[in-house]
Parts: structure tokens; sequence; C-alpha cells
């Protein structure tokens, strides 16, 4: 069967003050247009000052579904193992690839999130015919549609979120052994008092990110401009 071409899709909009359902109508819908290995894609770790952006892309089997699946955000961390391993388990395929915090601070971090997106996506065998991704558009060859909110909106790009965070909290937890007096464990490299604080008293790590505002005033003597890395995804996503 010929693959149809690619067309805009438009899923309603939910109410204002209505939250997102997660469901995989859209999946359905390209399935029932022809295509087989539809992709999911997100990235997480976007606002840490700390370490590697983490992004996975995942592509569901229809036979084989798994329920509860949401934006990791939304998950307690249990259930987010749980699912994770899930996931892994039933998917028809996954690959999880990270961009390190020297490549975030060389070419931004909404650069590193896509280029780490795009990266999984490509690296998925049996290579998908069609991406569903979170927000953004990527540098791809095949057909793609961004969602605004998608990891909670969509199956395939929850299931994403969801092995990439429970990827990324773990890199956390094993740098937590080099670098104990930040608390990564806890926060997982986000703006928690705690590791404010910590910067403040000890400066940043060499996996800290130096074109991040919080980092950068912590560095003695930094020359690097004001950062406005994340204003990026906020024009992206008007």
């Amino acid at each position: 069967m010929a693959r149809p071409a690619a067309r805009e899709l438009n899923p309603k909009s939910s109410p204002k003050n209505v939250p997102f359902q997660c469901q995989d109508k859209l999946e359905r819908d390209l399935r029932a247009r022809g295509y087989h290995f539809i992709a999911g894609a997100d990235e997480v770790g976007r606002g840490s000052l700390f370490g590697a952006v983490v992004a996975a892309a995942v592509i569901l089997s229809p036979d084989r579904p798994i329920d509860g699946l949401n934006d990791s955000k939304q998950i307690d961390p249990e259930a987010r193992e749980e699912l994770s391993a899930l996931i892994r388990e039933r998917a028809v395929a996954w690959t999880i690839e990270a961009v390190d915090a020297a490549t975030i601070d060389r070419i931004n971090i909404y650069e590193a999130s896509r280029l780490a997106m795009k990266r999984a996506i490509e690296r998925l065998r049996p290579a998908p015919d069609f991406a569903l991704i979170d927000a953004v558009p990527l540098d791809i060859a095949i057909p793609q549609h961004p969602l605004i909110k998608g990891d909670a909106r969509c199956h395939a790009i929850a299931a994403a979120s969801i092995i990439a965070k429970v990827h990324r909290d773990r890199m956390m937890c094993e740098w937590h052994r080099f670098y104990p007096e930040y608390g990564l464990a806890s926060h997982k490299g986000y703006t928690a008092p705690d590791h404010l604080a910590a910067l403040r008293g000890l400066g940043p790590t060499p996996q800290h990110r130096m074109t991040f505002e919080p980092v950068r005033q912590s560095a003695l003597c930094s020359m690097l401009p004001r950062d406005r890395q994340l204003e990026m995804f906020a024009a992206a996503g008007a």
C-alpha cells in the first residue's frame, strides 16, 4: 500500500481550564491513513542547570497497549519506573539520546533539544514513517507533526517523555555520587534552593551549563552574556 502524502493534523483543542486527555487518537488516525511506524519524541532536562538534555523516541505497538501513559511530570516516580519498563518491553522500538552540557553551551538549549530528538528518531529500527513531536519542529526526512503539550495529549509522545525522564533521573543520581554537595539526586539539576545555595557557595562543576543565568552568576569573573535560552521555547510555542 502506497504511503499517503502528509497533511496537517488538527486535533481539537481542549477548552480553557480543562486538562488535556492523553490518548492514542492521532496514532490511530495516522494508521488509518496508511502509516505503519509512528514515532513519538520528547525531551527532558531543558530547564535543568546541570548535565545533559535527554530525548527519547518510541514506536508503540497497537497490539500491546499500555495503560496510564501521560506527561511524565504528572506521574509519580514509582509509577514512572514501572511504565518505563513496560514501554521498553512492549514498544516496537525505542531509543534514547543525550546532548551534553558543553554542547548545550555551544549551540544553545533549544537547538540541543532538537538535536537530541532528531538523533533519537533517526536511530529507531524499524525506521518510522511519521513522527509526532512535543512542541518543536525537527530537521528530519519524514512527515512530522509538532504538538504543543504533546506529552499530555498523545500516547507515543508521553511514552517517550517517560523513558527519557527515567533515564535522565538515573543519570542525575549517578552524577550525585561525584558531586554530592549539590544534591543532584533530589532536584535532578533544577533550580531548587539547595542547588542555588551550593552554586553560590561552591561555584559550578564542569557539568553545569555555563550559559544558564544562575550558573553564569556563580562563575567567578564570567564574561558570558545574559541568558535568554528558554525564551526560544516560549517563542516557538507562541
